[in-house]
């Protein structure tokens, strides 16, 4: 492999996680997970971890972010003590969650344009000429 491409494989792993997955992206996953049906945090960490679309599932930031959904009024919980074992808190979204979900999509949908334009461009430029890599190689 050339240097150039080791190079951008080195920089693409600085700045991008591993994996295809987004960071900061758990929150509208959770308000989506929980508009689909209530949940308690085990269950939604399993479902978290299902795919590489979904943000990896770390126990203490998922905990973590649904206090702070349920301190903002998103989410609402109370406590499952049926059945055998532990009770347990289940989760479920409120008609504030469901507008701060939308909200998200409106933001998610204007980065993919941003998105989108970019590699446009970046198509556009480095496949309208022969050898564009080289020529960003040599300025």
């Amino acid at each position: 492999m050339c240097n150039h491409h080791q190079e951008i494989e080195e920089s693409t792993d600085r700045c991008c996680p591993r994996g295809g997955r987004v960071r900061g992206f758990m929150q509208p996953w959770l308000l989506l997970l929980l508009a689909q049906r209530p949940a308690h945090g085990y269950e939604l960490m399993e479902r978290l971890s299902q795919g590489e679309a979904t943000p990896a599932a770390d126990p203490g930031l998922l905990y973590r972010t649904l206090r702070q959904f349920e301190e903002e009024g998103l989410v609402r919980s109370s406590w499952d003590t049926e059945g055998g074992g532990p009770a347990r808190r289940v989760y479920e979204i409120t008609a504030e969650g469901l507008d701060y979900l939308h909200a998200w999509v409106v933001n998610i949908r204007r980065t993919r344009e941003r998105l989108d334009r970019f590699l446009s461009e970046y198509e556009a430029y480095f496949h309208s000429k022969k050898g564009g890599e080289q020529d960003v190689r040599t300025r």
